[in-house]
């Protein structure tokens, strides 16, 4: 650790720090303070993420934990309280609807309103569709070596971990209906409940009205579909709370600290919070982040599976890359498509370049501090992605071996073993390449002015010293383009030279620095994409 490192000086820079992590973490150093002892009885400070398992996690499943955990590192920096981070299943809710993106829609169907742990599998391979659901989250999440505690409603309910919260909410039962009825329709009011039982004989969640028999036994009344008045236990895994209710419950009986949520539930957080006060608890501290957008502009769902998969952007780009795009910005909404991968990819090693020449405030603002909890990697890429991306795309169908072959032209002692980080990057761009570049790639016949332009670009490239380099190249092609500009008068623009030779000789509309491309793809290589070009002109 380098001396502007050192704890103590971290710890200065952060409380000053405007980096959105350390503001989050500012909160709990406020709600908790050193001075004040901590959280009483040295209990660690609690972070939760929620996660509803009617459908598939995707991406904003994991931004949410990533920007917790981000958060909560943070924390680490200003405090040495010791802190927990549970991951919290709501696998005991009803199923509403049928996902879109999962088989056998119709034995699903047959189940609705069931909770989720007493749902067949429709993939058929764990005891339930919860289970299935919760192992993926799960899976994913231990793939990006996050620190945390998996906990299932279900577990949590049945085994009567929240019997005396329970309780607690039939005591303040009228409390929660003052809180929660003005915020209903008129015809909701007439039947809602905070608690909603367990029918004994269809075993789905009943949302109907219930009467508080015994509140310190745990006793309710209601009406079952058979139209039986049932008496009850809330107990044990026999009934479950509202969500709002539930949240609110959760937060009061673990203890949690912290949570965040998309805006679309800022009115859920203002109503759990007056409930969790109503409960005697305190509200966590969080914030509200914007949600990510598919290419369409709309909300990202796991229930329709619209948008990236994690799978799919670790298809096509590294975790660094993923967990980048999930840094920047979280109060603005952004759409996820496959065309922001190269981007992320490249701003993610052009933050971590810059890096190791910053002072101490400057890191603690740079995203890769966050995502590698101050200790990011070493080492810089000697070509962007994008170069790379440009390069597999005139290559047509390219091995890994074949990139290496060019990148050892360029790159001095260019290998695996001196670029492993690299290498595995050949692999995303290949992917990438295959199946978004090449298909979109129409190499345009050059017309006007871009004739001769090219034409003398050839000239001047065949003119040029063996191993020029990617400056001397780009001072030629800047020549030419500010030469024809300026005499032939044939280019509205500058820029329209440069969008010329990515149509002509890349067949995209946007491209590299032509210099470091050329120098890269090999002159001899290059001149033969301009007489292809001119052939077809």
């Amino acid at each position: 650790m380098t001396d502007d490192l050192r704890p103590d000086l971290l710890r200065t820079a952060a409380l000053d720090s405007k980096a959105w992590p350390y503001e989050e973490a500012r909160k709990l150093l406020k709600r908790w303070p050193a001075e004040g002892g901590g959280k009483p009885g040295g209990a660690p400070v609690l972070f939760e993420t929620g996660y509803g398992p009617s459908g598939l996690p995707h991406i904003g499943t994991f931004n949410e934990v990533l920007r917790t955990t981000m958060v909560r590192n943070a924390f680490h920096a200003l405090s040495d309280q010791p802190t927990r981070l549970i991951a919290f299943s709501d696998d005991m809710d009803g199923l509403r609807k049928v996902p879109d993106n999962v088989p056998n829609g119709a034995m699903l169907a047959a189940h609705l309103g069931k909770p989720l742990t007493r749902i067949p599998d429709p993939f058929g391979t764990h005891d339930s569709f919860a289970a299935h659901n919760n192992a993926r989250l799960r899976d994913f999440l231990d793939r990006f070596g996050f620190d945390y505690e998996f906990a299932s409603s279900t577990e949590y309910y049945t085994a009567g971990k929240f019997d005396d919260a329970l309780k607690g909410v039939l005591r303040a039962f009228q409390g929660i209906q003052d809180v929660m009825l003005p915020t209903l329709r008129a015809e909701r009011r007439a039947t809602y409940s905070p608690v909603l039982p367990i029918s004994p004989t269809s075993g789905t969640v009943l949302q109907v009205p219930v009467e508080v028999v015994d509140a310190d036994a745990g006793l309710i009344a209601f009406t079952d579909d058979d139209g039986q008045r049932i008496e009850q236990s809330v107990l044990g895994g026999r009934a479950k709370l509202q969500w709002k209710v539930d949240w609110a419950m959760r937060w009061v009986a673990l203890g949690v600290d912290y949570e965040m949520a998309g805006k679309d539930l800022i009115d859920s957080v203002v109503q759990s919070s007056k409930l969790a006060r109503v409960l005697g608890g305190r509200p966590p501290e969080g914030f509200n982040y914007e949600m990510f957008l598919d290419e369409a502009g709309e909300k990202i769902s796991k229930s329709k599976g619209n948008g990236l998969s994690l799978d799919q952007w670790l298809t096509y780009g590294p975790q660094e890359s993923l967990a980048f795009f999930a840094y920047r910005e979280p109060r603005k909404a952004k759409s996820l498509h496959m065309g922001v991968i190269p981007r992320a990819v490249d701003e993610y090693w052009q933050f971590r370049g810059n890096y190791a020449g910053q002072d101490l405030k400057q890191r603690l603002g740079n995203p890769v501090h966050h995502i590698h909890d101050g200790a990011p990697p070493t080492g810089a890429l000697p070509v962007t992605f994008g170069l790379l991306l440009n390069l597999v795309g005139v290559m047509g169908d390219a091995t890994r071996d074949q990139v290496w072959g060019y990148l050892a032209n360029y790159v001095a002692d260019a290998s695996a073993d001196t670029y492993p980080e690299l290498d595995r990057l050949i692999d995303h761009a290949l992917a990438y390449a295959r199946d978004f570049v090449a298909p979109t790639l129409r190499r345009r016949a050059p017309e006007g002015v871009e004739i001769a332009a090219l034409e003398r670009l050839d000239t001047g490239l065949a003119a040029l010293s063996e191993g020029a380099s990617a400056e001397d190249i780009q001072a030629l092609v800047y020549e030419i383009g500010k030469t024809d500009f300026g005499e032939i008068g044939g280019f509205a623009e500058l820029r329209d030279w440069f969008r010329a030779l990515y149509e002509t000789l890349l067949g995209s509309s946007q491209g590299p620095r032509m210099g470091s491309f050329i120098a890269l793809y090999g002159v001899a290589n290059s001149r033969r994409l301009i007489a292809e070009a001119l052939a077809r002109a």
